[in-house]
């Protein structure tokens, strides 16, 4: 099996006038990881995925392709010459070729023997599933099928790098999910690093040996998924990887990783990943996980059901407090709108930062 590359990314700097798209940006990523970029639009994401694939040249900092030095001032070594393959959201085919010589074309720059050259894009459309299909032009398969065969041209070479960049975002939510496994799958089986581009924090989640949750140019938390999730340093990248709403209050008391927070008449406990202070107003962002209309929790508050949605496994809830609005509250029974009930929150999928409000 190939080795992937190993990236090292140092302090890379873009600017569009005077936007800036990559702000310092700093990254590592071992040979044959997969590590996720998660963060909004306008973030810096595609800028990045450019600059790696060779597209974008920095207009300041480092890319690395293990020792060799690939852009940087007067160095930008072109796409061709830094084995590497993307796999776009639009999928790039082209029209005018099959399945076939879409993935055939990756290959024509290598010196292969005819069998060599047939075999090598036979296995890769057999890898994912299209081995029936290669005679096909792209407007003669669906977009999941388009993107297989995109997904194809991009391993066929065996490259030591994977770029992605939101492939899956035109695609409906089951062959989502379907095609994220296959990439997964493919990528760890040809032993390439890749790095892949998305908003969606489930998808990021899923995929990710490592994540970098990136805002306005800059990675802001880099880490394991379970790391970024249970133990976010920022209050953007606890916001962005998933709250069901947020309540602001007063720290009553603290320890080295709990504190009481006061939202009136009601205390609740939370966790904090960041220095606070008894006094201080914070925010305390409620994960969807930490909610339930269980008796046996503690952090009871009284609440009125507003909306009402049905899962398959169970049904959500949207609930009104005194405090503010939950989301995403899971009961496996369905219960009325406008009924009162009491709420649980878990203390330990609670996290508190400094409230926006007094920065």
């Amino acid at each position: 099996m190939k080795s992937g590359h190993t990236i090292n990314i140092v302090e890379a700097r873009k600017n569009y006038g005077a936007l800036a798209a990559l702000n310092g940006l700093s990254l590592d990523i071992k040979a044959g990881q997969f590590t996720v970029l998660l963060g909004p639009s306008g973030s810096g994401k595609s800028t990045l995925i450019r600059s790696l694939a060779g597209i974008e040249k920095l207009d300041s900092g480092s890319i690395f392709f293990g020792d060799r030095e690939v852009n940087r001032g007067p160095i930008n070594l072109a796409p061709e010459k830094r084995d590497l393959a993307m796999v776009f959201q639009d999928y790039a085919l082209w029209p005018h070729l099959t399945a076939y010589e879409n993935v055939g074309y990756a290959l024509k720059r290598r010196k292969l023997s005819p069998d060599r050259f047939k075999s090598s894009i036979n296995d890769a459309l057999a890898r994912v599933g299209l081995e029936s299909k290669g005679g096909n032009y792209p407007h003669q398969l669906s977009g999941g099928e388009q993107q297989r065969v995109a997904l194809a041209r991009a391993i066929v070479a065996d490259p030591s790098l994977l770029l992605f960049d939101e492939p899956l975002s035109n695609l409906d939510a089951d062959l989502r999910e379907r095609l994220r496994i296959e990439i997964s799958t493919l990528t760890r089986e040809i032993g390439a690093s890749a790095l892949y581009i998305t908003h969606d924090q489930s998808e990021a989640f899923a995929l990710a040996d490592q994540i970098g949750v990136i805002n306005k140019g800059s990675i802001e938390q880099i880490g394991a998924p379970e790391e970024i999730y249970d133990r976010p340093t920022t209050r953007f990248v606890a916001t962005f990887t998933g709250t069901a709403g947020i309540f602001r209050g007063t720290v009553k008391s603290l320890s080295k990783k709990g504190c009481t927070i006061s939202l009136g008449k009601d205390l609740i406990k939370a966790r904090h990943t960041v220095d606070l202070a008894i006094g201080e107003t914070v925010d305390v962002l409620v994960r969807p996980a930490a909610t339930s209309f269980s008796t046996q929790a503690a952090n009871r508050i009284d609440s009125v059901i507003t909306d009402i949605a049905y899962r398959g496994r169970g049904y959500e809830h949207a609930i009104q407090t005194k405090y503010g609005t939950l989301t995403g509250v899971f009961d496996t029974i369905s219960h009325a709108r406008g009924r009162k009930m009491e709420v649980s929150i878990d203390p330990e999928k609670c996290i508190a930062f400094p409230s926006e409000a007094s920065q």
